[in-house]
């Protein structure tokens, strides 16, 4: 089971990012290829996304764990969706921690269990995973400067 976690830390306070990482309407500011989100509520929302073929891709998730202003989590549905063929379970979770008066570090984690022939491929899915979670990271730092 692939687990990937990056960090950064970002100029501002804890509060602050936790409303930028904890509003999953916020998600288009900072995740990867995210370019809007849809039928939010408190458990859970709808993220699309563009493929890098430029297709819309939709991606329904389950909200999580949420320790404020610590920790959010969210689990993707993958029953009956094409990510089911790759995926049997994807978690991610952003842990905030403060450093020093004015600055947070900030850890994506992401969970992803494999399946079928997918299983074969972990260091690919690793590797793809890190680009996604440091761009993640490098955006919240650019927002929060």
């Amino acid at each position: 089971m692939p687990v990937t976690r990056r960090s950064k830390v970002v100029g501002a306070p804890p509060a602050i990012v936790w409303q930028t990482v904890a509003d999953p309407n916020r998600l288009p500011a900072w995740w990867p290829r995210a370019e809007r989100v849809e039928g939010v509520s408190g458990n859970g929302f709808t993220l699309v996304l563009r493929s890098d073929r430029g297709a819309q891709v939709r991606a329904d998730y389950r909200v999580g764990r949420r320790n404020r202003p610590r920790v959010v989590a969210w689990t993707q549905d993958l029953e009956g969706t094409p990510f089911a063929r790759l995926l049997r379970h994807a978690e991610t979770t952003v842990t905030l921690e403060p450093e020093g008066d004015a600055s947070t570090r900030v850890e994506v984690r992401l969970e992803q269990r494999l399946q079928g022939v997918s299983r074969f491929g972990g260091f690919l899915v690793r590797r793809a995973a890190r680009k996604q979670l440091d761009g993640a990271l490098a955006a919240l730092v650019e927002l929060h400067t």
